[in-house]
């Protein structure tokens, strides 16, 4: 009975959140990257060092016409949302998908873009969000 207590407990605490950083200034985690937060806390002047402590790493750095510095944020959300005429929860893990219920997909986009003057601030951004 002991041992499996103590697999319980194990199973339980490896389970657990992994990113244990509060969504902050310096720890912003990648899947609350909202508009809101680019509204809230990007500012034209601001520092590059300040952009990437809030909004982290980007997915692409170019240049613009000027030789100026571009990052590209672009993020990407699925959800899957199934519900079933039955009671009780059930796994599939191999077999026929000819069962009676209700799928939903949906993707949410992010793409946030940040233009850099010589000095390494912000001299504009933009971003556009999508749900489909």
């Amino acid at each position: 009975m002991k041992v499996y207590l103590f697999l319980l407990l194990g199973l339980l605490t490896a389970c657990g959140p992994t990113n244990r950083c509060r969504p902050t200034r310096q720890c912003m985690p990648a899947d609350q990257l909202t508009v809101g937060v680019v509204q809230r806390e990007v500012h034209i002047g601001m520092p590059a060092s300040d952009v990437a402590s809030i909004l982290g790493s980007p997915n692409i750095v170019s240049l613009d016409e000027n030789r100026d510095e571009v990052w590209v944020y672009d993020k990407i959300s699925s959800e899957v949302e199934y519900s079933s005429r039955g009671k009780g929860v059930w796994l599939v893990i191999v077999g026929d998908q000819s069962c009676s219920g209700y799928r939903k997909r949906s993707q949410k986009t992010l793409t946030i873009v940040v233009k850099f003057d010589e000095d390494k601030r912000v001299r504009d951004f933009t971003y556009h969000s999508s749900s489909f």
